[in-house]
């Protein structure tokens, strides 16, 4: 059983690579925690490009612990964990932006951004468990970076067309690098995406762990001017293969506070 477990720890080591999260999760922003300033199903687009938020504005906008119901939100990310844009690159450059989403990053180039992580509670393992079971129910719980970048002149619905495209184009699959470690998926699908934004966007992506095709979820809606990404993974579905609920929750609060 030992040894199962060891397994288990090393392929969740390995997972932990797939690209957001190693230390996300965990992780962050660029180059600074809070904020960076300076310079598929749609719901519908704008023809006049909206006016962008301030590093300032967005963090206003960005969720606090007082706006989800369950987990826990970090608002200080350290800058030394973000994964920085130019740090991803994909083998296929029609997939890049869907490799910046995996990466917890963004997509074009912002005028401001803001990080914030969440982890969801894990659910206590029934009586009786095996240490597998137990180690395996101390990992299922849903952890997301939440990137909210605002654009000037028309780049968040160019973000989401280029997203969009990468869907398409890459739906079989794509390589893609991040600091320095290399990952494959091999499929990407869309799901349904959420109600109450400008434009919605929600996908899974099945990345090879070498050992089991791994599920990560993202979901990517913009209001206005401001995208937010929020790229999800769940390191017990990483290393069973299994399905995994994307936190729907994150998703509502945040189009709320973004008005």
């Amino acid at each position: 059983m030992r040894n199962t477990v060891v397994r288990r720890t090393a392929l969740t080591a390995s997972v932990a690579a797939l690209a957001l999260l190693g230390t996300a999760c965990g992780s962050s922003p660029e180059p600074a925690a809070d904020a960076v300033g300076g310079g598929g199903d749609k719901a519908g687009e704008s023809t006049t490009a909206a006016k962008a938020l301030t590093a300032a504005e967005l963090g206003k906008a960005a969720l606090v612990q007082a706006d989800v119901k369950s987990g826990t939100l970090n608002e200080k990310v350290p800058a030394k964990d973000d994964i920085a844009q130019d740090k991803v690159s994909s083998a296929d450059a029609a997939c890049a932006p869907l490799a910046y989403l995996q990466s917890a990053t963004y997509v074009g180039k912002p005028a401001a951004v803001v990080k914030r992580t969440w982890k969801g509670d894990a659910e206590k393992p029934a009586a009786g468990a095996s240490d597998e079971e137990q180690f395996l129910a101390a990992l299922d719980l849903e952890q997301a970076v939440i990137t909210l970048a605002s654009y000037e002149d028309g780049g968040a619905e160019q973000a989401m067309k280029d997203l969009d495209t990468a869907v398409g184009k890459c739906a079989g699959g794509f390589s893609y690098t991040v600091t320095g470690t290399k990952n494959d998926t091999v499929r990407v699908t869309t799901t349904t995406a959420p109600e109450g934004a400008d434009e919605a966007l929600a996908l899974t992506v099945s990345v090879d762990t070498g050992e089991l095709k791994a599920p990560m979820k993202s979901v990517v809606v913009r209001k206005g001017a401001t995208l937010v990404y929020i790229p999800t993974v769940n390191f017990a579905a990483a290393s069973t293969g299994k399905d995994f609920p994307f936190p729907t929750e994150l998703v509502d609060a945040q189009l709320a506070k973004l008005g």
